[in-house]
């Protein structure tokens, strides 16, 4: 069962695994935040699923379809972290890798030099997915509504998700799907911002702070099962001042 106070829960293990912290706001105000890392450094689980079904409700619950059905061919973050995030691509994807971009739009953000086996953009806007260069397969899916991916077992060296793992309404069956269509030793890298469209973000998500989110993603992986341990990483290019890029990744076991 659902815990029924989850802010409380996660803001207690966040406390307890690095109160000297606090919880840190990200990019803006020319304040450097804390180290994001120390979230998962050694984290201390809730012994139980730490949301309810409250965590997952937004401002806006009409039809995702519907809010996303004009293509929208723009960065939703600043290009600073465009850079940041194709540079940590460039230096940590597998050669040769079977990609699985999820939540795909028009870019996938790889290095342009970087061959990979194949992409895979899996997203909810068939016009944004036709203008991706990068993807071999384009599969349009609303993961709100099915959160399973129509992929065989073991079907992808990597996975990414780039500035939407907020607006999971089903994270947990959708990172247990993740676990599944991995193969041994594959990756599953979710990165985010702190930008968004609020309306559609998850509830949870708009009352927590940057050290907050990399928790959070890092229970989804933890309950999920078949990952390892999730780690955390600030790749900001100017911390505190332009817009800051957050890396929580986790290996399947």
């Amino acid at each position: 069962m659902a815990n029924n106070n989850p802010l409380s829960a996660l803001r207690l293990a966040l406390l307890k695994m690095a109160s000297s912290l606090g919880g840190g706001g990200g990019g803006g105000g020319g304040r450097r935040p804390p180290d994001i890392s120390a979230a998962l450094a050694n984290p201390r689980w809730p012994p139980a699923w730490p949301f309810a079904d409250a965590d997952f409700a937004r401002q806006d619950e009409s039809r995702d379809t519907r809010f996303y059905d004009t293509p929208r061919l723009v960065y939703h973050i600043d290009e600073y972290a465009v850079r940041a995030l194709t540079a940590y691509y460039a230096r940590t994807l597998p050669p040769k890798a079977d990609i699985l971009d999820l939540c795909s739009s028009w870019v996938s953000h790889l290095p342009d030099d970087y061959e990979a086996a194949s992409v895979t953009g899996l997203g909810m806007v068939a016009a944004e997915l036709d203008k991706n260069p990068r993807l071999t397969t384009r599969v349009v899916r609303d993961l709100n509504v099915d959160p399973t991916l129509p992929f065989p077992d073991a079907s992808f060296d990597v996975i990414t998700n780039v500035v939407s793992v907020d607006y999971l309404t089903r994270p947990r069956e959708i990172f247990v799907e993740m676990a599944r269509v991995l193969r041994p030793g594959g990756t599953a890298i979710m990165s985010f911002s702190n930008r968004c469209f609020p309306t559609k973000a998850i509830d949870i998500w708009l009352r927590t702070s940057d050290m907050e989110h990399a928790f959070i993603v890092g229970c989804y992986f933890h309950y999920a099962g078949g990952f390892g341990p999730p780690a955390a990483q600030d790749i900001s290019p100017n911390p505190g001042v332009t817009d800051p890029m957050f890396i929580v990744r986790a290996m399947k076991r």
